[in-house]
């Protein structure tokens, strides 16, 4: 991520809550109890992170790679681009306090822009690019039915990019990159673009905070 930016130029942000629909297809609850994984990158892996730790039913979020080897999920093989990886989040859920469609609302309207192919701001390379990695076919047609239903809506004004690629691995990034944001809150790069992500999430989506996160809201 480049440290010089000083605005992640998201137009999704601006978008009224009132303007950005919910799924109209969503997973029902497990009748398991079980949490659910949900794997997706939008640039920034600190800033999508911060984004979805402040999430209510929201248990762990892991900042790590995927999309490409084993042996070059690192953080400085991964910056190059030429990896195949993405900087994603893996958000471990409980299904009966959040579902996974509220989870891809949040992503498409708070945590990035997903019209902003292979970039998001001024971090350019495909391992910044907008993308949900599906674990099964479930997954897939909700995120895909969602982002149709989008486009159909004209709630952005150019198509989205993201896109949906199977989960072969994911790749926990290394130690200091984990709850990034919240231990570096005076970073310039955390206080240019993921501290207003997280302050929009808490503005507009005040019924889904943790109560910590509730009690600045």
């Amino acid at each position: 991520m480049s440290i010089s930016s000083t605005s992640c130029d998201l137009p999704g942000l601006t978008v009224p809550k009132s303007r950005f629909p919910g799924p109209e297809f969503d997973l029902p609850a497990p009748a398991s109890g079980d949490e659910q994984r949900l794997v997706m990158g939008g640039g920034c892996f600190w800033c999508v992170e911060a984004v979805y730790l402040a999430i209510s039913g929201v248990n762990s979020v892991v900042s790590g790679y995927a999309g490409g080897a084993a042996d070059s999920a690192n953080y400085d093989s991964v910056c190059s681009g030429q990896t195949g990886h993405a900087e994603v989040i893996a958000v471990q859920y409980d299904p009966s306090a959040v579902s996974f469609g509220e989870l891809l609302k949040v992503f498409f309207s708070v945590a990035h822009d997903p019209t902003q192919l292979n970039r998001q701001g001024n971090d350019r390379g495909t391992q910044y690019r907008s993308v949900i990695f599906y674990e099964n076919e479930e997954q897939k047609r909700v995120a895909e039915a969602y982002i149709r239903q989008l486009d159909s809506a004209g709630v952005y004004p150019a198509p989205i990019a993201t896109t949906l690629e199977p989960l072969e691995a994911f790749y926990p990034a290394e130690d200091y990159h984990q709850n990034f944001a919240a231990r570096n809150p005076y970073q310039p790069y955390v206080m240019a673009v993921a501290a207003p992500k997280l302050n929009k999430l808490i503005e507009g989506f005040p019924d889904r905070l943790k109560p910590e996160y509730s009690d600045h809201s």
